[in-house]
């Protein structure tokens, strides 16, 4: 517990949930229309018809997997909360599913048909659309929190994190984005340079014979290298490298949450994935939005400065379980009183527009 601020789980999730919402309305428009007239907040209707502040399938579905973790690592649980989702809007800002990829949507007719949930997911080429990684965030906060701040080095973790990709997204390509965007997550929640995290996933990919050919799909993904790109150079399409990519560039580029959230999602195409996932940076855009509500100093010369978890600590320690798997539900025990559903879910598109009329 001590290895990861309570606040830091609600911090990363609100984040996503934001860089989601700010991108709904302007889905698939291209980037030069977005130049004539830019996002600056949160917009109604557009794309979905939607009101403002609604999220779609990226933070419902990371929203499910988060909540399945709280009783453990379970594949197939996970599975029904995404097939919950599509058939009863379970997760949803308003009861509706309005969107949702073609892979998603493939896997989750083979689970529902009978399909072992980790045989859902696609394992072709065209497979790689980024729907496993705009849901993966909760992964990273998992692993560093059970698994401790070198679970990148940890073969176990890679295996976690993969599967858990694999429910939809099972082609390789897919699962090492999610491996990547864990451990850059991870460095940041350190403390540390998001290429350090980069770096350390690429390192334990050159060892794995199965997996070492596909780095060469990802050599863009290297913070000196985003770091000289241009604009015109990122690809904001819905192929899960383009959506890493530009994340990482928003990232690298912009010096505070709302900059980065703009960046992303000005950046046109796949807007709400693309915003979800540079939202969701847990030392980056979480802890900075939940700073303007707390009063907390949560980003300093780049580099974020841990806030404390001193006050509910000892809350914590009077709740907590032994399993590793009671982690998270721990972590919402602590921040909501056991009323998560009803303090988090009930109020979130409500929270959502009071925080973006403040800080975005």
């Amino acid at each position: 517990m001590d290895r990861i601020c309570l606040d830091t789980v609600r911090a990363a999730m609100l984040g996503l949930a934001v860089g989601d919402a700010l991108g709904v309305p302007v889905e698939f428009m291209d980037r030069e229309a977005l130049c004539q007239n830019p996002v600056t907040g949160m917009r109604a209707f557009g794309a979905h018809g939607q009101r403002a502040g609604t999220w779609s399938d990226d933070t419902s579905m990371a929203l499910c997997l988060l909540e399945s973790l709280t009783g453990g690592v379970d594949y197939t649980d996970m599975m029904g909360r995404f097939l919950r989702w599509a058939e009863e809007g379970y997760m949803t800002a308003h009861g509706e599913v309005f969107d949702m990829g073609i892979a998603t949507r493939q896997a989750l007719v083979r689970f529902a048909q009978g399909t072992p949930a980790l045989q859902c997911g696609g394992r072709g080429t065209y497979d790689n659309g980024n729907g496993s990684l705009m849901r993966i965030l909760p992964v990273a906060l998992y692993l560093h929190g059970v698994f401790g701040p070198d679970f990148p080095r940890c073969p176990e973790a890679y295996d976690l994190i993969h599967r858990a990709s694999a429910l939809t997204h099972a082609h390789p390509i897919s699962c090492m984005a999610c491996g990547l965007y864990c451990a850059a997550a991870n460095a940041l929640l350190c403390g540390g340079e998001v290429g350090e995290g980069l770096e350390t996933a690429k390192a334990f990919y050159r060892t794995v014979p199965e997996l070492s050919p596909h780095l060469k799909t990802f050599v863009r993904v290297d913070a000196a290298v985003l770091r000289g790109l241009s604009r015109q150079e990122i690809c904001s399409s819905g192929y899960v490298v383009h959506t890493l990519e530009a994340a990482l560039w928003c990232l690298l580029r912009a010096g505070d949450f709302r900059a980065c959230l703009m960046e992303a999602v000005n950046l046109g195409e796949d807007t709400d994935t693309v915003g979800a996932v540079a939202g969701g940076w847990p030392a980056f855009g979480g802890a900075w939005l939940v700073s303007r509500r707390s009063g907390w100093r949560c980003w300093q010369g780049g580099r974020r400065s841990r806030p404390s978890a001193a006050p509910l600590q000892n809350r914590f320690e009077r709740i907590k379980g032994t399993r590793k798997g009671s982690f998270l539900s721990a972590v919402f025990l602590a921040l909501y009183g056991g009323t998560y559903k009803r303090r988090f879910l009930g109020g979130f598109g409500d929270f959502l527009q009071k925080s973006l009329k403040m800080s975005v």
